[in-house]
């Protein structure tokens, strides 16, 4: 055999070799690879039922198919899963690590760190607090309209403001008594703002919260509802209106102070924000 066919035929069992430590290392990557975290069924079909604080004896929750739903008239219900020994609440899958779980007993931490002991109800009466299966949306709207008359500079001057209800959706997460996330829901609100001279009107728009992403941070506004406007004076900058946004139930509020001069145009600046 000469020297080239030799050469030849090493090449090729090299290459075989290669193909074949290839395709089982592959094979090694695809089954160490780990598997999808699945789902405890048995511990979520011994959640099912009505849940009450061990000590209070006050309704928690109520689990039913893959929803769990509150008592009170405002908190959404969530989807959940058991995975890994947690419940998992929401879109947002926030995990509650699961301490103790029986057909009657189900004990777990809430966002604090702290254990909540909870036994399953067999009193038929607890339903009730559950007969409402759609949560109150609120609205969250102080004035309805106002008006008034300004003159300036010799020159009368007419504003008129009308918060509007309507049906778009904030929502607002938070905590209840047993530190477990929940989701309220409201309406926002649109303002309209007219500001007239005489009979010549200078200045008409409806207010939305986006119009304010440049001056209030994104984490607030999101949960905030466009709640007031109030007129507060007239200057050389123009007339003053406040705009106020809050984070219903709560004590954080935003305020904008939007300047409307006497040719028609808006010019809107942070005034401050509120915290509790």
């Amino acid at each position: 055999m000469n020297k080239t066919l030799k050469r030849l035929i090493f090449l090729l069992n090299a290459y075989a070799v290669i193909i074949v430590l290839t395709a089982c290392g592959g094979k090694q990557s695809a089954d160490t690879t780990p598997a999808d975290v699945s789902e405890d069924k048995e511990a979520k079909a011994m959640l099912q039922g009505i849940w009450l604080e061990e000590e209070s004896e006050d309704v928690s929750f109520r689990a039913k198919g893959d929803t769990i739903f509150y008592p009170d008239s405002t908190s959404q219900p969530a989807y959940f899963r058991i995975v890994d020994d947690s419940l998992e609440l929401g879109t947002s899958k926030v995990r509650y690590a699961i301490v103790r779980q029986t057909a009657n007993t189900f004990w777990f931490k809430n966002q604090s760190g702290d254990e909540i002991h909870l036994v399953k109800s067999d009193d038929i009466d607890h339903e009730d607090e559950f007969t409402n299966s759609r949560p109150t949306i609120m609205v969250y709207t102080q004035v309805v309209k106002r008006d008034s008359v300004v003159f300036y500079n010799g020159e009368r001057y007419h504003w008129y403001v009308a918060i509007n209800p309507t049906k778009y959706k904030v929502s607002k997460r938070s905590y209840n008594d047993d530190g477990m996330e929940v989701e309220n829901v409201y309406y926002d609100n649109i303002i309209h703002v007219s500001l007239y001279n005489g009979a010549r009107q200078l200045f008409s728009r409806d207010f939305r919260k986006q119009m304010y992403e440049k001056q209030v941070p994104a984490q607030f506004l999101a949960q905030a509802v466009l709640c007031g406007m109030d007129y507060i004076k007239a200057d050389a900058d123009g007339f003053h209106f406040q705009s106020t946004l809050c984070i219903p139930d709560d004590a954080n509020c935003c305020v904008v102070d939007n300047v409307i001069t006497t040719g028609g145009q808006l010019n809107t600046k942070l005034e401050k924000l509120e915290k509790e």
